[in-house]
C-alpha cells in the first residue's frame, strides 16, 4: 500500500472513531441539540457587551499564573535568615513567605513575569466586572429577568476584592503587613466581639502566627472555587436569559439581533482572549508592580509611609483617613466611631445597596415586565446621575486614601487637604448628580429639537428678506426610531391623604425618578413601532 493510500485510510480511521465517539454521548447526553442551539446562540455586535468577556478572560490568566506560583509559594511566618540572590537582605531573618516571594522573582526562571502577570491580571478583573457592572446600571441589565444575574456580578465584585487582598497580604513584606496591621484594627473595632474575633482569625495578638496560611488556604483554594462555581452560573444564566441590545430596527424585547457563536463571535471573543493575555504579558515584563524587595520583610514595629492598598480597597483606606476620632464608652467597652462606621458599617450598606438595588427600582417603578432591550443612560436622569453620583464619592475616598502622597508631591498642609476631602466627599456627589441630570435633560432637548427641526447640515441659506438662517435636513428613520424607542414608565399618582407612609414613599421616590423628562414627539407609526418593540414577551406569548 502506498504512503497516500495509508494516510487516507488513517484519516477514515479517525473519522469513524471520533463519529462513533460523537454518537455514543449522543445517545447518552444531549449533546447534538445543546451545541446547535449554543453555535447558533446571536451575541449584540457592540463592544460594550465585551466587558463581561474582558473579566472573564483576565480570571483565565489568573488561574493559569496562580496555579504556577502555587507551585513554588511556600506561605507561613517562621523566621529564617535570608541568603538568596537579592543583596541588599542577606542575613536579615524573613519569613518563609517573603523568602519564597523572593526566590520567585529573582531565582526561578520566568518568575517574576508571572508573578506580575498574576498582579496585573487581578488589578484588570476587579475593574473589568466594576466597569461590566456600570454598564449594566446604566443600561437597565439589570431589570426582570436578571436580577438573579445582577446580584451574583454584585456578589462577585466583592468577592474578587477579598480574593485580591488575601493575594495581596501573602508575601508577608513591610507593605502588606501595614494592610493587615490596618484589617486588625478594624475587626477589633467590631463591639465586645472584636476582640475575641481578632485573637480567632490571627491565632494570637498581632500579629500572630496562623493568619498567613489561613489566607494562603483562601485565596488558592476556596475563593477560587467559590468565584469560578458563580462564573459559571453567571454564564449559563446569560445563555438563558440571551442577551440585552440596544434599540434599532428591528430589535425588540422578544429576539436578539447579532451574530452567530460560530464562527464570528467565536473569532471575535478569542481574539479579544489572545489580546488579553498579550496585554498582561507586556505589562509584566515592563511594568513593575508590588516590588517587595524595596518594601522589606514585615516588622510588627515598623511601618512606612506611601502604604497605600491597591485601587479596589483604596476607598476603604480614604473612609479612615476622613472620618474624625469619635470614640465613646458603652457599658464598659470602647466603641471606635472612627474605624466601625468607615471600615465595616459603610461598606456593608454599600454592599446591600449593590446587590439589592433591582429589587429597590422594581418596588418604586410597579414594573414587573421583561425588558431585553437596554436603556439608554440619557433616558433615565435619576438612575444616571445616582451611578455618576456613586462614582464621584468612590473617587474622591480612593484620592483621600493617599492625602499624604499628594500633599508632599504639591507642598499641601495634609489637614487642609483632609478637610478639603471631606467636604469633597459630601459635596462632589451630590454636585455630580445635579450636573449629569441636566446633561441628561439637556441631550433629551437636542434630539426634541432634531425630531421636530431637523438635524442641521453645517451649511446656511439665505431668506427672501436678506437673513441667514441654518440648513435643516429630517433625521434619518434609524436616528428616530432610537429616539422614541425608550421604555419610560410614568410616575405613581399623589396618595391619598390617608395613605400610609409606604405607599407615601414609594410615590415621592417614583416622581423623583421619572417626573423630569422631555417628551418626544413622533407619528403613530412609530408610535406603533415603538408599542411593538418595547411589548412584554409574556402578554405577546398569551
Amino acid at each position: 500500500m502506498t504512503s497516500d493510500g495509508r494516510r487516507n485510510g488513517n484519516h477514515t480511521s479517525a473519522r469513524e472513531t471520533a463519529l462513533t465517539g460523537v454518537a455514543v454521548l449522543d445517545r447518552r447526553l444531549p449533546l447534538a441539540e445543546g451545541a446547535k442551539s449554543l453555535l447558533r446562540k446571536a451575541f449584540p455586535d457592540h463592544w460594550s457587551f465585551l466587558l463581561g468577556e474582558l473579566a472573564l478572560y483576565s480570571l483565565v490568566v489568573l488561574v493559569l499564573t496562580g496555579t504556577w506560583l502555587t507551585l513554588f509559594f511556600q506561605p507561613g511566618t517562621k523566621q529564617t535568615p535570608y541568603h538568596g540572590s537579592y543583596a541588599p537582605l542577606d542575613g536579615l531573618p524573613v519569613s518563609a513567605a517573603y523568602d519564597s516571594t523572593l526566590h520567585i522573582s529573582f531565582e526561578v526562571r520566568g518568575g517574576l513575569l508571572i508573578r506580575q502577570m498574576h498582579h496585573w491580571s487581578a488589578l484588570v478583573f476587579v475593574a473589568a466586572i466594576g466597569v461590566h457592572l456600570l454598564r449594566n446600571f446604566f443600561t437597565g441589565s439589570f431589570r426582570r429577568p436578571r436580577e438573579i444575574n445582577w446580584m451574583i456580578g454584585a456578589t462577585l465584585f466583592l468577592l474578587a476584592m477579598l480574593e485580591g487582598f488575601c493575594g495581596y497580604s501573602l508575601p508577608d513584606d513591610l507593605l502588606s503587613g501595614t494592610g493587615l496591621r490596618t484589617a486588625n484594627t478594624i475587626v477589633m473595632s467590631i463591639p465586645v466581639a472584636g476582640t475575641y474575633l481578632a485573637l480567632l482569625l490571627w491565632g494570637g495578638s498581632y500579629p500572630g502566627t496562623l493568619l498567613n496560611s489561613r489566607l494562603y488556604i483562601l485565596h488558592v483554594l476556596f475563593l477560587p472555587g467559590v468565584l469560578i462555581a458563580l462564573v459559571t452560573v453567571h454564564l449559563v444564566l446569560v445563555v438563558y436569559h440571551k442577551h440585552t441590545q440596544w434599540s434599532g430596527p428591528g430589535r425588540t424585547n422578544r429576539n436578539v439581533v447579532g451574530q452567530p457563536m460560530f464562527p464570528q463571535f467565536i473569532a471575535k471573543t478569542g481574539g479579544l482572549f489572545l489580546l488579553v493575555t498579550g496585554v498582561l504579558a507586556v505589562l509584566g515584563a515592563l511594568v513593575q508592580i508590588n516590588p517587595v524587595w524595596e518594601y522589606g520583610p514585615f516588622r510588627a514595629d515598623q511601618v512606612s509611609t506611601d502604604a497605600q492598598p491597591d485601587w479596589y480597597v483604596g476607598f476603604l483606606e480614604g473612609a479612615l483617613r476622613l472620618m474624625p476620632p469619635w470614640e465613646s464608652a458603652v457599658g464598659g467597652h470602647t466603641v471606635m466611631w472612627n474605624v466601625l462606621l468607615p471600615a465595616l458599617v459603610l461598606p456593608g450598606l454599600l454592599s446591600a445597596v449593590l446587590v439589592g438595588y433591582p429589587v429597590f427600582e422594581r418596588w418604586v417603578t410597579g414594573d414587573r415586565g421583561e425588558h431585553h432591550l437596554c436603556d439608554r443612560p440619557r433616558d433615565r436622569p435619576f438612575r444616571t446621575g445616582l451611578g455618576v453620583a456613586a462614582i464621584v464619592w468612590y473617587a474622591v475616598l480612593l484620592a483621600a486614601g493617599g492625602n499624604d502622597v499628594s500633599a508632599y508631591a504639591f507642598h499641601l498642609s495634609v489637614n487642609a487637604l483632609t478637610w478639603i476631602f471631606r467636604v469633597a466627599v459630601f459635596a462632589g456627589p451630590v454636585i455630580a448628580f445635579v450636573v449629569t441630570r441636566r446633561l441628561c435633560l439637556a441631550l433629551q432637548t437636542h434630539e426634541h429639537k432634531a425630531l421636530t427641526e431637523g438635524v442641521p447640515t453645517g451649511d446656511v441659506e439665505q431668506t427672501v428678506y436678506g437673513g441667514m438662517r441654518p440648513v435643516h435636513v429630517p433625521a434619518d428613520p434609524v436616528r428616530r426610531y432610537r429616539f422614541v424607542v425608550r421604555d419610560l414608565p410614568r410616575p405613581a399618582p399623589p396618595p391619598d391623604d390617608g395613605a400610609p407612609y409606604r405607599a407615601r414613599l414609594r410615590s415621592a421616590l417614583s416622581r423623583w425618578y421619572y417626573t423630569r423628562r422631555v417628551e418626544l414627539p413622533a407619528t403613530a407609526e412609530e408610535r406603533r413601532r415603538a408599542d411593538e418593540a418595547l411589548a412584554d414577551p409574556e402578554r405577546r406569548q398569551r
